[in-house]
């Protein structure tokens, strides 16, 4: 036979040969993907998890504060106008609104919503 000059018995071999080559490299490439992403595996005791705080809830009711919630609150709504009230009444700095324009005190916090 000449060089170079290949029957079909032997074209069909060579390329038989090549298609288990592609076979046998991406069996090899899947092999060692899969094998090094498990090498992460933890040896030994492992920490115990931490408990993740539980949320507040969405609808918080607001603080509803000034001098008519704080008078019923309070039990007895004289003690506001008492100057030598117990603290438990509060002052009366808590009930008045403060004008940074003119720096005096000039309204009354009757009903006061704090969000």
């Amino acid at each position: 036979m000449w060089a170079g000059v290949v029957t079909g018995k032997n074209l069909h071999a060579a390329h038989e040969r090549k298609n288990m080559k592609t076979l046998l490299i991406a069996f090899l490439a899947g092999l060692v993907t899969t094998a090094s992403a498990q090498i992460e595996a933890p040896i030994g005791p492992q920490k115990p998890v931490r408990a993740m705080p539980t949320p507040p809830p969405v609808s918080l009711r607001p603080r509803v504060q000034g001098a008519v919630p704080r008078a019923i609150r309070g039990g007895n709504p004289l003690q506001m106008f008492n100057p030598w009230a117990p603290p438990q009444y509060g002052t009366a700095e808590q009930s008045v609104a403060y004008n940074p324009f003119t720096g005096k005190y000039d309204q009354i916090k009757l009903f006061e919503i704090v969000f």
